[in-house]
């Protein structure tokens, strides 16, 4: 049997989904509405919630059909209200769940509640740090990215004036499975792939399986510490929402200054959807993000053209690529 991308997107985050509903359960969210609802912050206050993760939690609730968000509130829907508020015992579910899932939601009930990553780690500078001292480990995280970027890679391939352009950089590149959609359907370009230099191996190893090494090159560096390679088009995908809101602005300066008048920034994500009620894989990613790397979190197209007026870009604008991933694009 043959698993598809698509089937194994879909099992992925259903798990999510399950962590997500089974750390509600632990943590008596829909029993805390049993009298009505609640504001975000009185809410996260009365769960003891970290802050920071607290409303992407919820909204994430809301998107999954577990919550609904009105003029007072969150509020429990009919069906939580009827099988998953504690006080309703003669209907309520929530101690099968957790008897059948137990454990499940253990690990990010106690990053909500603690603030703390899973992997311990201090800072995301510190999670890349750990990931690319080890060779095992590097290769494992380079082909999840090549998996989360494929669909999005190959809508970007269509969906910018390249024609217009001659070179790009992509930032975070992992294996480099984008540029290699880029390179593949337009001749004239070349690229660059820029990441840390632990990432250099298995990016020449996937370039050349695909006969491209005489047209891309990586360069290893650290973003934080210094500028970016200077190209017409700069990528950011799956990179943002690793970094708190001081980083993505110092980025997209970064991204300003490495291009010339009229090159383009790219912004490609799973974006959460401007109202935070459609996009529950964006609000997944989100939490993941403050799971695993303090100071990470995902946002909305919206969020991200007003980053991006801000560090000096124009002309922007945001457009669905592949599945629950869209870009936002900004011209110097």
């Amino acid at each position: 049997m043959t698993v598809t991308p698509h089937l194994f997107n879909e099992l992925h985050w259903n798990y999510w989904k399950t962590k997500v509903f089974v750390s509600a359960v632990q943590l008596d969210v829909f029993t805390e509405l049993t009298e009505g609802p609640a504001d975000s912050a009185a809410l996260v206050d009365r769960l003891g919630l970290n802050e920071r993760a607290g409303r992407d939690y919820l909204d994430c609730l809301v998107a999954m059909g577990l919550l609904r968000r009105e003029a007072g509130g969150y509020a429990n829907t009919e069906e939580s209200a009827a099988y998953f508020d504690r006080a309703k015992s003669h209907a309520y579910l929530g101690d099968v769940m957790l008897t059948e899932a137990a454990h499940l939601g253990d690990d990010l009930a106690a990053a909500l509640t603690g603030g703390r990553s899973r992997e311990g780690a201090a800072s995301a500078r510190e999670f890349y740090a750990n990931t690319y001292a080890d060779a095992d480990r590097t290769r494992s995280f380079q082909r999840a990215m090549t998996a989360m970027s494929f669909a999005s890679g190959a809508a970007l391939a269509e969906r910018l004036p390249w024609e217009r352009h001659r070179s790009f950089v992509d930032i975070g590149c992992a294996e480099g499975a984008v540029g290699v959609h880029l390179l593949r359907r337009h001749p004239h370009l070349s690229g660059i792939g820029f990441d840390l230099p632990g990432a250099r191996a298995g990016f020449e190893t996937y370039v050349a399986a695909h006969g491209l090494a005489g047209r891309t090159v990586f360069q290893g560096g650290d973003f934080l510490s210094g500028p970016l390679p200077a190209a017409d088009v700069v990528i950011f995908g799956h990179v943002l929402h690793n970094w708190d809101l001081d980083v993505k602005l110092a980025l997209l300066r970064k991204a300003h200054a490495a291009l010339p008048p009229g090159g383009l920034v790219v912004v490609y994500e799973a974006l959460i959807d401007d109202e935070r009620e459609r996009n529950v894989v964006g609000l997944l990613l989100s939490l993941m993000m403050h799971l695993s790397l303090p100071g990470g979190y995902d946002y909305t197209s919206a969020e991200c053209a007003g980053w991006l007026r801000e560090t000096g870009f124009t002309d922007i604008r945001a457009e669905h690529l592949a599945g629950a991933e869209a870009m936002v694009v900004g011209c110097k």
